[in-house]
């Protein structure tokens, strides 16, 4: 499958295309006007890059007792619960008056029914597309967040200029309840793809199992750790840029949908598969320039030039389905999608402490240099195993 209609003219790929999309608008917004609440309530670069990002840090709890549930729960079931969760959830954040702590406390239980949500949503789509359709499948969702950020995030900073944060996060459960709505209506009811009931005990396992094999330990460190740290850069716009951060967003998110198309639809297989160092590279030396405090054009030039960087991504998921048996697909692709959102929660809030003791642009140098150390570091270790972070073609399940 290689034509972007012969997608839409898979059964149910349209109607998931749109639910997701209205899930990451809401994110999108969401968080932006989270942050910015945050923010200005607190005056801490720390408080508010915890606030947007912080979920994440919960999916690290997620990953360890829930991740089962992501080959053992009805797909089209989970992801309604989940759409109507985040929308009640989302909804109590725009109370006035919520302290600081519950905030944080909303934002971790969300973190936990996140780090199920995202093996349920990949797994599904395992199933949806063939197995030649998956990376093609992907990189179009992949773009769909890309536009949906450069959407979102503008859109977000122009409402937050006329409306209250509040009112923006009341928008973005609105936005919530109709991606729950919209899965329940536009998707068939599958049975869940394992058997057996959803527990920490099989989550450890079934980890443990992923885990064992080294080539795929090299893949999942490659999908969470550059991407996380760099996502701990971003995590700084609000703080960097009070009055321009939608601008930097935005311009992140149109440098990662142009990363996406040229990875997933233009660059043939061949040259592909030696790209995941150069573009994980490309996501973190961008940013080095941070510490130079450039004005909000440039910096908003740079972050979309890095952002094209998480095209890597693609090549990365589709080495570790080549590793990976069917039955466990969900599961794989939840643990890369939680363990990602972990690392780049705990990245946020290293990156807050940062510009906390130091500033926005400098806490950004340091964690774009980290990045691209730790990319190096990946890329030696899999050229001396003989597995090297770029994709490979072989299927392997082995250690």
């Amino acid at each position: 499958m290689r034509r972007y209609r012969e997608l839409f003219r898979t059964p149910e790929f349209t109607p998931f295309f749109l639910a997701s999309a209205a899930h990451t608008a809401a994110q999108t917004i969401g968080s932006l006007a989270l942050g910015t609440l945050v923010y200005r309530a607190t005056g801490s670069p720390l408080l508010s890059a915890v606030s947007m990002f912080g979920q994440q840090l919960a999916q690290v709890l997620g990953a360890t007792v829930l991740l089962s549930g992501a080959d053992r729960l009805p797909p089209r079931r989970a992801l309604t619960g989940i759409g109507l969760a985040f929308a009640a959830g989302t909804a109590v954040l725009a109370l006035p008056g919520l302290p600081l702590a519950a905030v944080f406390a909303v934002v971790a239980v969300q973190g936990l029914v996140a780090s199920v949500g995202g093996g349920v949503r990949w797994g599904l789509l395992n199933e949806i597309l063939t197995k030649d359709g998956y990376l093609l499948g992907r990189s179009v969702f992949n773009m769909l967040g890309g536009l949906t950020q450069i959407a979102g995030y503008a859109t977000g900073g122009a409402l937050l200029a006329v409306l209250s944060p509040r009112a923006c996060l009341l928008l973005a459960a609105l936005l919530h309840a109709v991606s729950g709505v919209g899965v329940r209506i536009g998707l068939t009811a599958r049975p869940p793809r394992s058997a057996g009931r959803m527990s920490a005990r099989a989550t450890w396992r079934t980890n443990a199992l992923l885990w064992s094999s080294r080539p795929r330990r090299l893949v999942y460190l490659g999908l969470w750790l550059p991407n996380g740290l760099v996502v701990g850069c971003e995590s700084l716009f609000v703080s960097y840029a009070p009055d321009a951060a939608g601008a930097l967003f935005a311009s992140a998110a149109l440098g990662m949908f142009a990363g996406d198309v040229a990875v997933g639809r233009l660059v043939p297989s061949a040259v592909r598969a030696r790209l995941a160092t150069p573009l994980l590279l490309l996501l973190a030396v961008p940013y080095l320039v941070f510490v130079l405090r450039p004005g909000v054009p440039w910096a908003a030039f740079a972050a979309g030039v890095a952002s094209a960087g998480f095209g890597a991504s693609l090549i990365q998921q589709e080495r570790l389905m080549s590793l990976t048996p069917d039955r466990l697909a969900g599961h794989a692709l939840g643990l890369h999608s939680a363990g990602m959102l972990a690392a780049q929660g705990v990245a946020a809030a290293l990156a807050g402490a940062v510009a906390q003791l130091t500033s926005p642009g400098t806490a950004m140098a340091v964690t774009a240099a980290a990045s691209a150390a730790v990319t190096l570091a990946l890329f030696r270790l899999g050229r001396i195993s003989g597995h090297p972070i770029e994709v490979r073609t072989t299927n392997e399940y082995g250690s």
